[in-house]
């Protein structure tokens, strides 16, 4: 097992039924003592950034579904420390929120392109050793995080490919069916 850290992906077990976190790839964007809090970066949301934020209608950057905690806030991840001031490094040139009205400024004057900032709604949270139990039950695989994966805006492949990214039993897992008893 990987050190629960920022940078952190989980990957979500093959036959894990919570349904919020189905064939899921998450990043662990903070873990303090009290907790982790991280996002789904394989889930589209239904409604693009210009939809959801006044001032941004004519951007049509795609949302992804953080996760199920508090889904009436915005967050992001980008690997623009040069534009956007503020941010926290989370991994080698994937940076967690910064200054939002810069980030606003910076897509009406079309200076940000998708593959330089990823938009949530809601994140990903665990009590104090929650996540640490989850991974020693073994509900998720852990491995660093690239900002290839991170950015990849192919979400129907990434767990695939976060996957296989590890090797040898990992590249089988990548290929078993969701319900085992349909193969």
């Amino acid at each position: 097992m990987e050190l629960l850290k920022p940078g952190l992906l989980l990957i979500s077990d093959p036959f894990l039924k919570d349904k919020n976190f189905i064939r899921t790839v998450i990043l662990i964007c903070d873990h303090q003592t009290d907790g982790s809090v991280g996002f789904v970066i394989n889930k589209t949301y239904d409604y693009n950034i210009g939809y959801l934020v006044s001032g941004l209608e004519d951007c049509n950057f795609p949302v992804y579904v953080g996760g199920p905690v508090q889904v009436d806030t915005i967050h992001f991840l980008h690997q623009r420390p040069d534009l956007i001031e503020g941010g926290y490094a989370v991994s080698n040139n994937i940076y967690w929120g910064g200054n939002f009205e810069q980030v606003k400024i910076l897509l009406q004057e079309k200076k940000l392109t998708q593959k330089d900032i990823k938009f949530f709604i809601g994140y990903s949270g665990w009590d104090a050793e929650q996540l640490a139990e989850e991974i020693k039950e073994k509900s998720w695989i852990t491995r660093t995080a690239n900002k290839q994966l991170v950015f990849n805006k192919n979400t129907d492949i990434l767990w695939k490919q976060a996957l296989q990214g590890l090797g040898g039993e990992y590249e089988l897992m990548a290929n078993y069916p969701l319900d085992p008893q349909y193969n």
